[in-house]
């Protein structure tokens, strides 16, 4: 017995035709020039009521031979000709440019940065939108004669990875209303997500202590040290153990100083065992939390993952680094 198959819904072909069309007129770049090429324009709601206001005085005037009414009817005419003349080279010539975007943690706003630039006269109420928004959270702006300006939109990744930047639109209606004018961008630039943070988050794993290495062993904000001496004349005051002090001039003890030859230092290590039975996107969200906060307190950490691992260091690079490898995990 032969299985049913299932038909595609209505239009479905279509749409896909459309967009496949659509998607070979406009491949993606960072870089954009709009012409007559990629602009398009029709009438606004204002602009048909207009249209309907002309048609309604052209009749009358006929059907009452009204030189008058016949001099409106033309010069209103005439205005909305010029409207869409202007309207539409608001965006012709135009470029349009997306800055790199910076990485940021699923959930959170990225910030797309796009530059327009007029190689001749100024051009006003020109809108950006993410084309998947509606249109009331447009972006507007006026570019100065012969110059540039920068518009700046939100994009808010949903889970983490590495997401094509959203397409855009630019559109404008001035300056009459009559008519708008738009035009699809698809930049090609990627954003990287990061995991979303776990929060509250877990306390972090107990460091070891590797011999012979730096002095300074951080433990959250502060700094602490594992070895003291007896104080030296000429020991800085910054070497000077205050909060034993007091507790030693009060009991008639001795000053010490820390002793940073005989320190140890601690690293971190995360690893992917350390999460317990958390799912993966879990202990992803715990682990960029751990390096967050290792991170802040200058620590130096590792993390070991599944088929990943990055040696023990510290800095804005290795934090990146971690972030990412979180991120791209598969």
């Amino acid at each position: 017995m032969n299985s049913p198959t299932l038909a595609a819904p209505p239009g479905w072909n279509a749409r896909r035709r459309f967009r496949a069309w659509w998607q070979a007129r406009a491949p993606r770049s960072d870089t954009l020039l709009l012409t007559q090429r990629n602009v398009y324009i029709l009438p606004t709601r204002a602009g048909l009521v207009f249209a309907a206001t002309l048609v309604v005085l052209l009749l009358a005037s006929i059907n009452y031979q009204l030189n008058l009414g016949y001099l409106l009817t033309f010069v209103l005419a005439g205005a909305g000709v010029v409207s869409m003349h202007l309207t539409h080279a608001t965006l012709r010539a135009l470029t349009l440019h997306l800055h790199p975007v910076a990485p940021v943690h699923a959930g959170e706003a990225a910030l797309l940065d796009v530059v327009l630039t007029t190689p001749g006269s100024a051009r006003w109420g020109i809108g950006l939108r993410l084309q998947a928004a509606p249109a009331t959270t447009l972006t507007w702006i006026d570019v100065p004669e012969g110059g540039q300006a920068t518009a700046r939109l939100s994009f808010v990744p949903p889970h983490r990875g590495l997401h094509e930047a959203p397409a855009l639109v630019a559109e404008t209606r001035f300056p009459l209303g009559l008519f708008r004018a738009w035009a699809y961008w698809r930049p090609a630039a990627r954003l990287l997500a990061y995991p979303r943070p776990e929060h509250p988050p877990a306390p972090l794993p107990a460091a070891s202590p590797v011999a012979g290495g730096s002095a300074a062993t951080r433990r959250g904000e502060g700094v602490e040290f594992d070895a003291v001496r007896a104080y030296r004349r000429g020991d800085a005051p910054k070497q000077v153990v205050w909060k034993k002090a007091a507790r030693a001039l009060a009991g008639g003890g001795e000053l010490v100083s820390r002793d940073a030859s005989q320190s140890a230092h601690q690293q971190l290590w995360f690893t992917w065992e350390q999460c317990g039975a958390l799912a993966a996107e879990e202990r992803l969200s715990r682990l960029a939390a751990w390096v967050l906060a290792a991170h802040r307190a200058g620590a130096d950490f590792a993390l070991r993952l599944p088929g990943v691992e990055l040696p023990p260091a510290q800095g804005d690079a290795h934090r990146r680094a971690c972030l990412e490898a979180l991120a791209l995990w598969n």
